[in-house]
């Protein structure tokens, strides 16, 4: 070969790499499979058998597809990379789960700048992991090296998942009614969203991920890379509970837990939350004072410790709360449904539709638990 031969390894793009990758996470992702998955690791298209919805009456298809956002700067500066897969599974079967569907098969999209194996293959460990907490199989993915776009230690994650529901069963704002119940799930912590914000305000306060930070009882960084707490079996689980009679979910991701909620509400109803049921988890408090970001800023970026919400009858929520509390997952009752409102002016408590959705209003009222001032 010619000395002054272009070959695709010195573009930059290692094919060896990727195979060594593939052989590490391999049992990882076979974990995750069921007698529904067909085939192995390493096919062209991942195969599900969908057999078992011949004995649905009306089945639907869900789908959705998110990734981690700017939460990947902080696994790539700790090198940690095992975790961040619970935030991107969370993030698409959290979604799922909201209409009542049961997430079947999730796959999974990385790109980086140089395929290190150990690296990769401690990614798709972490999805798989989340996978199997949520039920769903990973049934297949893809990881693309781009030289000279991607610095040689960046990475982005992004997935798909799609599940499925009995038209009879789907939830959401039709089934919503005056005086039903508003039940906060509590998140791990920042989840995978607003770190743009978060990071702007650490770096503004000069702040190392290393420091030990005794509100938090450990250091930021691994704070901030507290994995996203994945509710999709617990609220599966909880749908299927009739005593706990759920009416509809929310998944509080951008955008924050009003404009969330009010997305699953129906034109005409509102949701009135109660801030005082609850204390603000350190992390949220720490971003607010370090950055002294404005109330209704943190209110519309951040979940506040509150990661999913459950709409369920009057009569049902001590039996919510129990079956929740039963699988480990801290829950509250944080407000309740009824009429709407006349719609104020600028209200930065007071949010009605959102993000595209032209549905029901919510309302911010009263002070978190211990907030001064």
């Amino acid at each position: 070969m010619s000395e002054n031969a272009i070959t695709y390894a010195s573009a930059g793009v290692d094919v060896e790499a990727g195979d060594r990758a593939v052989e590490l996470m391999k049992a990882a992702v076979k974990a995750t499979h069921n007698d529904q998955v067909l085939g192995g690791v390493g096919g062209f298209a991942g195969l599900y058998d969908v057999s078992r919805l011949l004995t649905y009456r009306k089945p639907l298809l869900a789908t959705s597809t998110d990734g981690v956002g700017t939460k990947v700067a902080i696994a790539q500066a700790m090198d940690i990379h095992d975790t961040i897969g619970f935030d991107l599974v969370g993030m698409v079967v959290d979604d799922i789960v909201v209409v009542g569907a049961e997430p079947l098969f999730m796959t999974d999209y990385i790109a980086c700048g140089k395929v290190v194996p150990e690296r990769i293959a401690g990614i798709v460990r972490g999805i798989a992991a989340a996978c199997e907490v949520a039920g769903t199989a990973l049934v297949g993915g893809e990881t693309a090296e781009h030289p000279g776009l991607l610095g040689e230690h960046e990475y982005d994650v992004a997935g798909a998942a799609t599940g499925v529901v009995e038209a009879d069963d789907l939830l959401g704002p039709d089934r919503v009614r005056e005086g039903d119940v508003v039940i906060a799930m509590a998140s791990s912590g920042l989840h995978s969203n607003g770190y743009s914000l978060v990071r702007r305000v650490v770096n503004h306060a000069g702040w190392q991920l290393e420091r030990q930070v005794s509100e938090l009882g450990r250091t930021l960084g691994e704070e901030l890379l507290e994995p996203t707490r994945v509710y999709a079996a617990d609220c599966l689980d909880l749908a299927r509970h009739e005593a706990a009679g759920v009416h509809g979910f929310s998944h509080v991701t951008g955008g924050g837990l009003a404009a969330n909620l009010a997305r699953v509400l129906p034109k005409g109803l509102q949701a009135t939350v109660d801030r005082s049921t609850w204390e603000l988890p350190p992390i949220f408090r720490l971003v607010s004072e370090l950055g002294n970001v404005p109330l209704p800023d943190l209110e519309r970026t951040l979940n506040l410790g509150v990661g999913m919400v459950a709409i369920v009858d009057a009569g049902g929520a001590d039996a919510a709360l129990a079956r929740l509390a039963a699988r480990g997952v801290p829950a509250w009752v944080m407000g309740t449904v009824g009429a709407a409102e006349a719609a104020p002016g600028s209200d930065p408590d007071y949010v009605q539709g959102a993000k595209g959705v032209d549905g029901g209003a919510v309302r911010l009222v009263g002070r978190y638990a211990g907030q001064q001032g």
